[in-house]
Protein backbone atom coordinates (compact mmCIF):
# COMPACT_ATOMS: atom_id res chain seq x y z
CA UNK A 1 0.00 0.00 0.00
CA UNK A 2 2.58 2.53 0.96
CA UNK A 3 4.70 2.18 -2.48
CA UNK A 4 1.13 2.11 -4.23
CA UNK A 5 0.59 5.75 -2.14
CA UNK A 6 4.15 6.89 -3.22
CA UNK A 7 4.24 5.78 -6.48
CA UNK A 8 0.61 7.80 -6.84
CA UNK A 9 2.60 10.92 -5.30
CA UNK A 10 5.44 10.68 -7.66
CA UNK A 11 3.08 10.20 -11.15
CA UNK A 12 1.46 13.93 -9.81
CA UNK A 13 4.53 15.38 -9.53
CA UNK A 14 5.56 14.21 -12.65
CA UNK A 15 2.87 15.86 -14.00
CA UNK A 16 2.58 18.54 -12.01
CA UNK A 17 6.60 19.93 -12.81
CA UNK A 18 5.40 19.00 -16.69
CA UNK A 19 4.78 22.25 -18.88
CA UNK A 20 1.06 22.52 -19.26
CA UNK A 21 -1.08 22.80 -22.84
CA UNK A 22 -3.28 25.31 -23.42
CA UNK A 23 -6.18 23.95 -24.49
CA UNK A 24 -9.74 26.00 -25.07
CA UNK A 25 -12.63 24.68 -23.07
CA UNK A 26 -16.27 25.00 -23.99
CA UNK A 27 -18.32 27.69 -22.24
CA UNK A 28 -20.84 25.02 -21.45
CA UNK A 29 -18.15 23.29 -19.52
CA UNK A 30 -17.08 26.05 -17.59
CA UNK A 31 -20.53 27.88 -16.51
CA UNK A 32 -24.16 27.39 -16.33
CA UNK A 33 -27.40 29.33 -16.85
CA UNK A 34 -28.94 30.81 -14.12
CA UNK A 35 -32.73 29.04 -13.64
CA UNK A 36 -31.89 26.11 -15.60
CA UNK A 37 -31.55 23.48 -13.16
CA UNK A 38 -32.71 20.61 -11.85
CA UNK A 39 -35.16 20.32 -8.79
CA UNK A 40 -34.94 17.69 -6.07
CA UNK A 41 -38.46 15.55 -5.44
CA UNK A 42 -39.07 13.14 -2.84
CA UNK A 43 -42.41 11.30 -1.31
CA UNK A 44 -42.91 8.28 1.51
CA UNK A 45 -44.21 5.27 -0.40
CA UNK A 46 -45.16 1.26 0.16
CA UNK A 47 -43.38 -1.43 -1.63
CA UNK A 48 -45.33 -4.35 -1.45
CA UNK A 49 -44.94 -8.27 -2.93
CA UNK A 50 -41.55 -9.19 -1.18
CA UNK A 51 -40.98 -12.51 -1.16
CA UNK A 52 -40.72 -12.33 3.27
CA UNK A 53 -37.73 -10.18 3.15
CA UNK A 54 -40.46 -6.91 4.45
CA UNK A 55 -40.12 -4.98 7.27
CA UNK A 56 -40.54 -6.75 10.49
CA UNK A 57 -43.50 -5.33 11.73
CA UNK A 58 -42.78 -5.60 15.30
CA UNK A 59 -39.99 -3.00 14.92
CA UNK A 60 -41.44 -0.92 12.27
CA UNK A 61 -44.76 0.39 13.62
CA UNK A 62 -45.07 3.72 10.55
CA UNK A 63 -44.93 0.46 7.74
CA UNK A 64 -48.27 -0.97 9.88
CA UNK A 65 -49.54 2.38 9.86
CA UNK A 66 -48.78 3.15 6.28
CA UNK A 67 -50.78 -0.04 5.16
CA UNK A 68 -53.90 0.54 7.49
CA UNK A 69 -54.04 4.05 5.76
CA UNK A 70 -53.86 2.92 2.51
CA UNK A 71 -56.59 0.02 3.32
CA UNK A 72 -58.85 2.36 4.57
CA UNK A 73 -58.43 4.77 1.49
CA UNK A 74 -59.53 2.10 -0.45
CA UNK A 75 -62.72 0.81 1.66
CA UNK A 76 -61.13 -1.31 3.91
CA UNK A 77 -61.92 -1.18 7.62
CA UNK A 78 -60.04 -3.65 9.54
CA UNK A 79 -61.31 -4.53 13.22
CA UNK A 80 -60.02 -2.74 16.26
CA UNK A 81 -56.88 -4.14 17.65
CA UNK A 82 -55.71 -6.13 14.87
CA UNK A 83 -52.52 -7.15 14.68
CA UNK A 84 -51.05 -7.23 11.15
CA UNK A 85 -47.99 -9.57 10.43
CA UNK A 86 -46.90 -8.50 7.16
CA UNK A 87 -43.61 -10.00 5.74
CA UNK A 88 -44.57 -8.69 2.03
CA UNK A 89 -44.34 -5.29 2.87
CA UNK A 90 -41.64 -2.02 3.14
CA UNK A 91 -42.13 1.57 3.72
CA UNK A 92 -39.23 3.75 1.29
CA UNK A 93 -38.17 6.74 0.42
CA UNK A 94 -38.48 8.00 -3.19
CA UNK A 95 -36.31 10.43 -4.51
CA UNK A 96 -35.23 11.27 -7.70
CA UNK A 97 -34.30 14.56 -9.82
CA UNK A 98 -36.86 16.71 -12.13
CA UNK A 99 -35.01 18.11 -14.61
CA UNK A 100 -35.09 21.68 -16.18
CA UNK A 101 -38.14 22.26 -18.46
CA UNK A 102 -39.70 18.77 -17.69
CA UNK A 103 -43.39 19.06 -18.79
CA UNK A 104 -46.12 17.13 -17.55
CA UNK A 105 -46.26 13.81 -19.16
CA UNK A 106 -42.46 13.18 -19.32
CA UNK A 107 -41.16 10.19 -17.50
CA UNK A 108 -37.82 10.31 -15.44
CA UNK A 109 -36.34 7.63 -13.26
CA UNK A 110 -36.24 7.19 -9.74
CA UNK A 111 -34.52 5.60 -6.35
CA UNK A 112 -36.22 3.46 -3.76
CA UNK A 113 -34.64 3.21 -0.62
CA UNK A 114 -35.78 1.29 2.47
CA UNK A 115 -36.39 3.15 5.73
CA UNK A 116 -37.25 0.30 7.64
CA UNK A 117 -35.15 -3.09 8.16
CA UNK A 118 -36.23 -4.64 5.15
CA UNK A 119 -33.82 -7.42 4.28
CA UNK A 120 -34.14 -6.96 0.32
CA UNK A 121 -36.51 -5.11 -2.27
CA UNK A 122 -35.73 -7.41 -4.96
CA UNK A 123 -39.44 -8.59 -6.67
CA UNK A 124 -40.75 -5.62 -5.08
CA UNK A 125 -43.44 -3.18 -6.69
CA UNK A 126 -44.03 0.60 -5.84
CA UNK A 127 -47.45 1.79 -4.77
CA UNK A 128 -48.62 5.23 -6.22
CA UNK A 129 -46.63 7.24 -4.48
CA UNK A 130 -46.27 11.32 -4.58
CA UNK A 131 -43.42 13.29 -5.18
CA UNK A 132 -43.31 16.44 -3.76
CA UNK A 133 -40.59 19.54 -4.24
CA UNK A 134 -39.02 21.77 -1.45
CA UNK A 135 -42.05 23.76 -1.84
CA UNK A 136 -44.68 20.76 -0.39
CA UNK A 137 -45.79 20.82 -3.94
CA UNK A 138 -46.74 17.57 -6.09
CA UNK A 139 -44.62 17.52 -9.07
CA UNK A 140 -44.50 13.81 -10.06
CA UNK A 141 -46.78 9.92 -9.14
CA UNK A 142 -44.13 7.30 -9.07
CA UNK A 143 -45.03 3.55 -9.28
CA UNK A 144 -43.76 0.78 -10.73
CA UNK A 145 -41.79 -2.37 -10.38
CA UNK A 146 -38.41 -1.82 -8.45
CA UNK A 147 -35.17 -3.59 -9.95
CA UNK A 148 -32.11 -4.59 -7.87
CA UNK A 149 -28.94 -5.87 -9.02
CA UNK A 150 -26.57 -7.67 -7.93
CA UNK A 151 -24.08 -10.81 -7.82
CA UNK A 152 -24.65 -13.65 -5.95
CA UNK A 153 -21.86 -16.27 -5.23
CA UNK A 154 -22.34 -19.16 -3.34
CA UNK A 155 -20.23 -22.05 -2.14
CA UNK A 156 -20.67 -24.92 0.19
CA UNK A 157 -22.73 -23.76 3.01
CA UNK A 158 -21.15 -19.82 2.47
CA UNK A 159 -23.10 -17.24 0.34
CA UNK A 160 -22.28 -13.92 -0.74
CA UNK A 161 -23.92 -11.38 -2.26
CA UNK A 162 -22.40 -8.19 -4.21
CA UNK A 163 -25.15 -5.47 -4.08
CA UNK A 164 -27.35 -3.07 -0.88
CA UNK A 165 -30.35 -4.74 -1.71
CA UNK A 166 -32.38 -2.16 0.18
CA UNK A 167 -32.05 0.20 -2.39
CA UNK A 168 -34.07 0.00 -6.27
CA UNK A 169 -34.37 1.66 -9.51
CA UNK A 170 -37.38 2.24 -11.48
CA UNK A 171 -36.64 3.37 -15.03
CA UNK A 172 -39.45 5.98 -16.17
CA UNK A 173 -41.07 5.15 -13.09
CA UNK A 174 -42.45 8.66 -12.40
CA UNK A 175 -44.64 10.86 -14.61
CA UNK A 176 -44.27 14.64 -14.01
CA UNK A 177 -47.43 16.04 -13.31
CA UNK A 178 -46.52 19.63 -12.37
CA UNK A 179 -43.78 21.97 -14.38
CA UNK A 180 -41.67 24.28 -12.81
CA UNK A 181 -42.18 27.75 -13.65
CA UNK A 182 -38.89 29.46 -15.64
CA UNK A 183 -38.17 32.95 -16.45
CA UNK A 184 -35.22 32.43 -18.41
CA UNK A 185 -34.89 35.15 -21.21
CA UNK A 186 -36.69 37.77 -19.00
CA UNK A 187 -36.16 41.36 -19.65
CA UNK A 188 -34.39 40.19 -22.98
CA UNK A 189 -31.01 38.58 -20.90
CA UNK A 190 -30.08 35.89 -19.35
CA UNK A 191 -27.14 35.03 -16.14
CA UNK A 192 -23.85 32.82 -16.65
CA UNK A 193 -22.85 31.32 -13.32
CA UNK A 194 -18.67 30.34 -13.85
CA UNK A 195 -18.62 27.05 -12.04
CA UNK A 196 -15.92 28.59 -10.25
CA UNK A 197 -15.22 32.13 -9.03
CA UNK A 198 -12.28 33.78 -11.24
CA UNK A 199 -12.08 37.03 -12.63
CA UNK A 200 -9.32 36.55 -15.28
CA UNK A 201 -11.96 33.52 -16.96
CA UNK A 202 -14.73 35.92 -16.16
CA UNK A 203 -12.85 39.21 -18.18
CA UNK A 204 -11.75 36.14 -21.18
CA UNK A 205 -15.50 34.61 -21.00
CA UNK A 206 -16.60 38.41 -21.60
CA UNK A 207 -14.01 39.42 -24.37
CA UNK A 208 -15.01 36.23 -26.23
CA UNK A 209 -19.02 36.58 -26.66
CA UNK A 210 -18.66 40.13 -27.28
CA UNK A 211 -15.98 39.36 -30.38
CA UNK A 212 -18.29 36.69 -31.78
CA UNK A 213 -21.81 38.83 -30.88
CA UNK A 214 -20.84 42.20 -30.90
CA UNK A 215 -19.83 44.59 -28.43
CA UNK A 216 -22.01 45.38 -25.42
CA UNK A 217 -23.82 41.75 -25.50
CA UNK A 218 -22.23 40.31 -22.63
CA UNK A 219 -20.84 42.26 -19.67
CA UNK A 220 -19.28 40.87 -15.95
CA UNK A 221 -21.30 41.47 -12.67
CA UNK A 222 -18.55 40.35 -10.80
CA UNK A 223 -15.61 37.63 -11.03
CA UNK A 224 -18.47 34.60 -11.21
CA UNK A 225 -21.50 36.16 -12.83
CA UNK A 226 -22.18 37.15 -16.62
CA UNK A 227 -24.81 38.95 -18.27
CA UNK A 228 -25.69 38.16 -21.66
CA UNK A 229 -28.39 40.09 -24.26
CA UNK A 230 -30.38 37.67 -25.87
CA UNK A 231 -33.07 37.89 -28.57
CA UNK A 232 -36.36 38.29 -27.88
CA UNK A 233 -37.85 35.54 -29.92
CA UNK A 234 -37.52 32.24 -27.84
CA UNK A 235 -36.66 30.30 -31.36
CA UNK A 236 -34.04 32.92 -31.88
CA UNK A 237 -33.15 32.82 -27.77
CA UNK A 238 -32.38 28.79 -27.90
CA UNK A 239 -30.59 28.94 -30.88
CA UNK A 240 -28.27 31.81 -29.59
CA UNK A 241 -27.99 30.33 -26.15
CA UNK A 242 -26.98 27.30 -28.43
CA UNK A 243 -24.03 28.78 -29.89
CA UNK A 244 -23.00 30.70 -26.67
CA UNK A 245 -22.54 27.08 -25.04
CA UNK A 246 -20.35 26.14 -28.02
CA UNK A 247 -17.63 29.31 -28.16
CA UNK A 248 -14.44 28.75 -27.21
CA UNK A 249 -12.75 29.98 -23.99
CA UNK A 250 -9.03 30.37 -22.99
CA UNK A 251 -9.31 29.67 -19.10
CA UNK A 252 -6.93 31.57 -16.73
CA UNK A 253 -4.90 29.20 -14.98
CA UNK A 254 -5.80 28.08 -11.44
CA UNK A 255 -4.13 29.52 -8.39
CA UNK A 256 -1.76 27.13 -7.06
CA UNK A 257 -3.39 24.52 -4.30
CA UNK A 258 -1.99 21.34 -3.16
CA UNK A 259 -4.01 18.95 -1.91
CA UNK A 260 -3.25 15.82 0.97
CA UNK A 261 -5.40 13.37 2.51
CA UNK A 262 -3.70 12.56 6.08
CA UNK A 263 -5.38 8.90 6.04
CA UNK A 264 -3.68 7.61 2.49
CA UNK A 265 -0.83 9.93 2.22
CA UNK A 266 -1.73 11.03 -1.27
CA UNK A 267 -0.58 14.15 -2.53
CA UNK A 268 -2.39 15.98 -5.65
CA UNK A 269 -1.28 19.26 -6.94
CA UNK A 270 -1.08 21.50 -9.88
CA UNK A 271 1.35 22.79 -12.33
CA UNK A 272 1.30 26.69 -10.67
CA UNK A 273 2.59 25.03 -7.12
CA UNK A 274 6.23 26.78 -6.92
CA UNK A 275 8.59 26.79 -3.65
CA UNK A 276 10.86 29.82 -2.30
CA UNK A 277 14.22 29.14 -0.61
CA UNK A 278 14.45 27.22 3.00
CA UNK A 279 15.74 24.34 5.11
CA UNK A 280 13.66 21.86 6.86
CA UNK A 281 14.79 18.96 9.14
CA UNK A 282 12.38 16.10 9.44
CA UNK A 283 13.72 13.43 11.52
CA UNK A 284 16.90 11.97 10.10
CA UNK A 285 15.53 14.10 6.35
CA UNK A 286 17.30 17.54 5.85
CA UNK A 287 15.35 18.79 3.13
CA UNK A 288 17.58 22.28 1.49
CA UNK A 289 15.90 24.82 -1.58
CA UNK A 290 18.23 27.03 -2.04
CA UNK A 291 19.63 29.52 -4.67
CA UNK A 292 22.32 28.84 -7.17
CA UNK A 293 23.83 31.46 -9.57
CA UNK A 294 25.75 30.49 -12.55
CA UNK A 295 28.14 33.50 -13.88
CA UNK A 296 28.96 33.23 -17.34
CA UNK A 297 31.86 35.97 -17.88
CA UNK A 298 32.95 36.76 -21.32
CA UNK A 299 36.27 36.42 -23.12
CA UNK A 300 38.65 38.88 -22.55
CA UNK A 301 38.32 42.09 -25.25
CA UNK A 302 35.08 40.55 -26.81
CA UNK A 303 33.13 43.57 -25.50
CA UNK A 304 30.51 40.03 -24.39
CA UNK A 305 28.45 40.94 -21.66
CA UNK A 306 28.01 39.02 -17.79
CA UNK A 307 24.93 36.72 -18.14
CA UNK A 308 23.96 35.48 -14.79
CA UNK A 309 21.02 32.47 -14.72
CA UNK A 310 19.25 30.27 -12.04
CA UNK A 311 19.79 27.00 -12.10
CA UNK A 312 16.16 24.79 -10.53
CA UNK A 313 17.97 21.19 -10.85
CA UNK A 314 17.15 18.38 -8.18
CA UNK A 315 20.36 17.19 -6.72
CA UNK A 316 19.75 14.22 -4.47
CA UNK A 317 22.27 12.68 -1.74
CA UNK A 318 20.89 9.88 0.16
CA UNK A 319 23.20 8.51 3.18
CA UNK A 320 24.68 9.68 5.83
CA UNK A 321 21.73 12.05 7.18
CA UNK A 322 19.72 11.72 4.53
CA UNK A 323 20.35 15.39 2.81
CA UNK A 324 18.01 16.37 0.22
CA UNK A 325 19.47 19.76 -1.60
CA UNK A 326 16.76 21.31 -3.96
CA UNK A 327 17.55 24.18 -6.13
CA UNK A 328 15.90 27.48 -5.98
CA UNK A 329 12.66 27.95 -7.85
CA UNK A 330 12.06 24.68 -8.20
CA UNK A 331 8.31 23.17 -8.56
CA UNK A 332 6.98 21.00 -5.77
CA UNK A 333 6.83 18.21 -8.47
CA UNK A 334 10.58 18.32 -8.32
CA UNK A 335 10.92 18.17 -4.33
CA UNK A 336 7.58 15.31 -4.14
CA UNK A 337 10.30 12.93 -7.04
CA UNK A 338 13.13 13.97 -5.46
CA UNK A 339 11.94 12.78 -1.55
CA UNK A 340 10.40 9.61 -3.11
CA UNK A 341 13.89 8.98 -4.49
CA UNK A 342 15.63 8.42 -1.04
CA UNK A 343 12.17 5.97 0.38
CA UNK A 344 10.52 8.99 1.98
CA UNK A 345 7.19 7.79 3.47
CA UNK A 346 3.96 9.55 2.59
CA UNK A 347 3.33 10.66 6.35
CA UNK A 348 6.90 12.02 6.45
CA UNK A 349 6.02 14.45 2.80
CA UNK A 350 2.59 14.94 4.28
CA UNK A 351 4.83 16.70 7.44
CA UNK A 352 7.09 18.45 5.58
CA UNK A 353 4.52 19.90 3.15
CA UNK A 354 2.55 21.37 6.07
CA UNK A 355 6.07 23.18 7.44
CA UNK A 356 7.10 24.29 3.94
CA UNK A 357 3.16 26.09 3.88
CA UNK A 358 3.70 27.53 8.23
CA UNK A 359 7.22 28.74 6.85
CA UNK A 360 5.85 30.51 4.04
CA UNK A 361 8.22 28.36 1.47
CA UNK A 362 5.39 26.44 -0.48
CA UNK A 363 3.27 29.16 -2.64
CA UNK A 364 0.45 27.53 -2.93
CA UNK A 365 -2.91 26.82 -0.83
CA UNK A 366 -2.60 23.74 1.40
CA UNK A 367 -5.77 21.40 1.42
CA UNK A 368 -6.07 18.53 3.89
CA UNK A 369 -8.90 16.29 3.44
Amino acid sequence: MRMKLTSLALLCALFAGAAPLAQAERLKDLASIAGVRQNQLSGYGIVVGLDGTGDQTSQTPFTVQSIQAMLAQKGVNLPPGTQLQLKNVAAVMVTTALPAFAQPGQAIDITVSSIGNAKSLRGGTLLMTPLHGADGQVYAMAQGNVLVGGVGAQSGGAQVQVNHLSVGKISSGATVERAVASNLGADNQIRLELNQTDFSTAARVVEAINDQFGAGIATALDGRVIRVRTPSSSDQRVAFIGQLESIDINRAKDSAKVVMNARTGSVVMNQAVMLDNCAISHGNLTVTVGAESNVSQPAPGSRGQTVVTQSNSVDVKKDPGRVLMIKGGASLGEVVKAMNAIGTTPQDLLAILQALKAAGSLRAELEII
